[in-house]
């Protein structure tokens, strides 16, 4: 067949769970399909089967293909690590930090492995469903575009454009990016989707009609909000704190402003049991809290910094006085060390940090940067876990003598004397079952949720919700 690719009037109007749907109902199909996203902006990274990383919206759509995530699935990452700079990641692998304005003059090297890892996937798959970046009405910046029209018309893959209804002024986000377009990438453009309709879809009869009158583009459906997205692992850190099951036990999670890799939260949102509460900048730590998660972070000592300018170290403080319990995961675990040092100024400015000292530990930042997935074997309750790391830095001291895990045999992360702080660096382990079972038992609630036949049930609810209002087989016959 070949490949089609979905753009959208903005950002977050739902173009990554309308490619994982797509991508299960065309594996339904009897297709062998693949995702691929020439570009992604986000902290919330994926380990692949080769040993790189890409964004977690790409390993989620391409577990709705069947297949194991791959670097070539997103070949160009930016991981921000300031308010203008980011870390470049290219095939999987970390290339530069640049910042914002500089960007602009690499992109154009990024084509090539851009267009290198979609012909190699293209030449695997019968399918390959792309996702775009933004919006292509951004024309500002579509001189060395990679992203959306500028892959497109490159590669020669055909265009629907999304818009997202649910924030307004829908008629206004497809026409309006018609008319920015240049006339060339307007060409591309093969039709629309109206996307997170809410009430009766009858109800913009006339202005779906008034669209493709306007446009001359062909309307594809009106898909109305999907409620099972909540259950499906998150990207945006702007998805976090979504409504969880409200059960007794309170769990917060410090919404560090580099929050990366905050999947872990996902499956713990899922229990029944659970209560999981965002604790966010300015609000202060719900004092009935029993467990307190610090998450990963993309500038561990900047986030430190910030997690002290809310005062939450004086709410942790209080915390561990009541007898609470302290899970840190990655940067979170460094920041729970005595120190950070950074010596060469990996994350910005050299320096040291003190750090929330609850745990005998010092961390140093290295150049080297693990990328791996991960088993090992929870040392408190011998159940075994799968996880992955993604992390620079060494963490080392007395604490590490209480591992909180064993990999190979070999220490992992470490335990306070008492057992209610703890730290390491090893994201995703929540998604396995057994051992989300045992480590909630261990503060004395129940687990009842099955976290990956739910991710895959809601999948299949997504296909059968975008076969019920979209015109799938028309959309799978503009792939060229």
């Amino acid at each position: 067949m070949g490949a089609l690719m979905i753009q959208g009037c903005g950002s977050n109007v739902g173009k990554s769970l309308l490619v994982a749907g797509l991508c299960r109902a065309a594996r339904r199909r009897g297709l062998s399909v693949a995702p691929f996203k020439p570009q992604n902006m986000s902290n919330n990274a994926a380990v692949t089967v080769d040993g790189g990383e890409i964004g977690r919206a790409q390993a989620l759509q391409a577990r709705a293909a069947g297949l194991e995530p791959h670097t070539d699935m997103n070949p160009v990452l930016l991981k921000p690590e300031t308010d203008t700079g980011a870390q470049v990641v290219v095939q999987g692998r970390r290339m530069a930090t640049v910042r914002a304005r500089d960007y602009a003059a690499l992109k154009p090297k990024l084509m090539a492995p851009v267009l290198q890892s979609f012909t190699c996937l293209k030449a695997a798959h019968d399918l390959v469903i792309v996702e775009g970046a933004g919006s292509p009405a951004e024309v500002n910046l579509r001189a060395g575009d990679i992203a959306n029209m500028g892959f497109a018309r490159a590669a020669g893959v055909p265009v629907v454009l999304v818009g997202d209804i649910d924030r307004g002024g829908v008629i206004a986000q497809i026409a309006g990016t018609q008319a920015v377009l240049d006339v060339a990438d307007a060409a591309m453009v093969s039709g629309f989707v109206i996307n997170k309709f809410r009430g009766d879809p009858t109800l913009f009869d006339d202005g779906y009609r008034l669209i493709e009158a306007r446009t001359g583009w062909r309307g594809f459906g009106v898909v109305p909000h999907f409620a099972g997205a909540a259950k499906l692992p998150a990207e945006d850190a702007l998805d976090l704190g979504r409504a969880s099951a409200g059960g007794p036990l309170k769990i917060a999670c410090l919404a560090l402003s580099r929050i990366a890799n905050f999947d872990d939260l996902d499956p713990l949102n899922l229990e029944p049991s659970v209560s999981l509460t965002m604790v966010r900048a300015g609000e202060a730590l719900p004092g009935d809290t029993t467990l307190v998660i610090l998450p990963g972070s993309k500038s561990t000592r900047g986030d430190l910094a910030f997690l002290r300018e809310q005062g939450w170290d004086i709410d942790l403080a209080a915390h561990v006085r009541r007898g609470g319990h302290v899970l840190g995961i990655c940067g979170g675990y460094q920041m729970l060390g005595r120190s950070i040092a950074d010596p060469e100024g990996i994350e910005g400015t050299p320096g040291e940090t003190e750090g929330l000292g609850l745990l005998d530990v010092r961390t140093v930042m290295t150049p080297d940067k693990r990328v791996t997935r991960t088993k090992a074997r929870h040392a408190a309750t011998g159940t075994g876990l799968e996880g992955y790391e993604i992390h620079i830095g060494r963490t080392d001291g007395p604490a590490r003598a209480r591992p909180f895990a064993l990999v190979d045999g070999a220490p992992e992360g470490a335990i306070s004397a008492d057992g209610r702080i703890m730290g390491s660096y090893l994201h995703g382990m929540f998604a396995g079952d057994a051992f989300r079972a045992a480590f909630l038992s261990m503060l004395g609630a129940p687990s009842s949720a099955r976290y990956g036949a739910e991710v895959e049930a809601t999948l299949d609810a997504l296909a059968d919700h975008l076969e019920a209002h979209l015109d799938v087989a028309g959309l799978l016959a503009l792939a060229r």
